[in-house]
């Protein structure tokens, strides 16, 4: 344990948890053969550019291929080139202009499907600001407008996708009936807690179990102030989606290429290889970042203190998706969800010795900074406040990344082109 460097250790494991759900190992082996009629590839998602260069690089050369396939900007795998796809670039996780564009030329591929052809559907975290395409009556400003008010409430990724698919005319179920009759397969990259496959992207291709009247209590609880058009499309019931059990739906098929779940288990893999006792707490953990973080550093103070629930040195993992909650009428500074875990952490910490962490986002992007989340020690506080920073005021104002910006702590690793949400992992050595 002398020669342990607690900080590499912590990069290696992030680093071998986003390595497991890039689509490029286990594309090939879930994909069907070439069908009687023509194949075409559809979908959105931070991943989608790696999944789709993996899919031109498995499917036969000798069969047909064509499709499109919308994911964020800068999320193209440098040096690659698409040659039988199309790939555009939009924004997230608000909705842009050319999310729209891409998402009205997406759904009008689908006309004149039969049932010879095969649709391959690329899912993947962040397909739902992606893939915008307003239902009837709405514009892309109301959704702009919606998404916003649900991405600072604080409502789970659950609820905020009721929501949205509710008020699209492709999500929830929309683009698998828009395909049929042909046969329809989704190869998803599950970024959401319990990899329930109706919410990863809002769930284009599945069948959706939530209603109308679930999106308006959603809508409420939060204090989301819906446009007239939103509010009197959902009250009558005219935006509601396919329901399990549509016919539309019963050519469709879903596999899952990588979970949470799958890239925990390979880090603890990792650890344990090095001679670390790794834990995985849980893949679908939700929840104020800030509160969960506490929650994180009082497991750590256990093992550090009385041996139990494990004994050190050990790593403790976890994944899922919390959530931060900030005031509308005070902007948030730089910061995001893996962060403010691990200020709300090392405040609870308080300097504990040998408890390190790490917490950062497997797509490379931690919210709408630069960073994918950063590194925390049990110097950090005292450096913070010797160079005059102020933790929990910083933590209030919803401000963590520039806690660890200045100790040179924030972890910039650049898109990941995948997603299976937060990593979070602390090391008490």
């Amino acid at each position: 344990m002398a020669t342990l460097d607690p900080r590499a250790l912590l990069r290696q494991l992030y680093d071998v948890a986003v390595a497991r759900a890039l689509p490029g190992e286990v594309m090939a082996s879930r994909l069907p053969p070439p069908p009687k009629g023509r194949t075409l590839v559809l979908g959105a998602g931070k991943a989608g550019g790696a999944m789709a260069q993996a899919l031109e690089a498995a499917w036969p050369a000798e069969a047909a291929l064509s499709g499109l396939v919308i994911t964020r900007y800068g999320h193209v795998p440098g040096g690659w080139r698409p040659r039988r796809l199309e790939v555009v670039e939009a924004a997230h996780p608000v909705p842009d202009a050319s999310g729209l564009a891409a998402s009205e030329k997406l759904l009008a591929l689908t006309r004149g499907l039969t049932a010879d052809d095969l649709v391959i559907c690329l899912i993947s975290g962040g397909g739902s600001s992606l893939m915008t395409l307003p239902a009837a009556g709405l514009t892309l400003a109301d959704k702009q407008a919606v998404n916003r008010a649900l991405l600072n409430s604080g409502a789970a990724i659950g609820e905020m996708n009721c929501v949205r698919k509710h008020l699209s005319a492709i999500k929830g179920g929309r683009l698998a009936a828009a395909c049929a009759p042909a046969r329809v397969l989704t190869l998803t990259i599950s970024d959401v807690p319990g990899d329930d496959p109706a919410i990863i992207a809002s769930g284009p291709t599945v069948a959706d179990a939530t209603s109308c009247a679930d999106a308006l209590a959603i809508c409420r609880r939060y204090q989301i102030d819906l446009p007239p058009a939103a509010r009197a499309g959902l009250e009558s019931g005219a935006f509601e989606t396919p329901k399990p059990g549509d016919p539309r739906l019963v050519a469709h098929e879903l596999v899952m290429l990588s979970t949470p779940q799958m890239s925990l288990a390979a880090a603890a893999e990792a650890a344990r290889a090095q001679g670390i006792a790794a834990h995985i707490l849980s893949d679908e953990i939700e929840g104020e970042s800030r509160v969960v973080g506490g929650v994180h550093a009082a497991l750590a103070r256990a093992v550090v203190r009385h041996g139990q629930p494990f004994a050190r040195p050990c790593v403790i993992l976890s994944g899922g998706e919390t959530t931060v909650t900030v005031n509308p009428a005070k902007p948030p500074g730089k910061g995001g969800r893996a962060t403010e875990f691990l200020l709300g952490c090392a405040l609870a910490l308080q300097c504990e010795p040998g408890v390190y962490g790490l917490a950062a986002d497997t797509d490379g992007i931690d919210g709408v900074g630069p960073h994918a989340g950063a590194l925390l020690t049990p110097t950090s506080l005292g450096r913070a406040r010797a160079l005059g920073l102020n933790p929990q005021a910083l933590l209030d104002a919803h401000d963590s990344a520039s806690f660890f910006e200045p100790l040179g702590d924030l972890l910039v690793p650049g898109p990941s082109f995948t997603n299976v949400n937060d990593f979070r992992a602390l090391l008490i050595v």
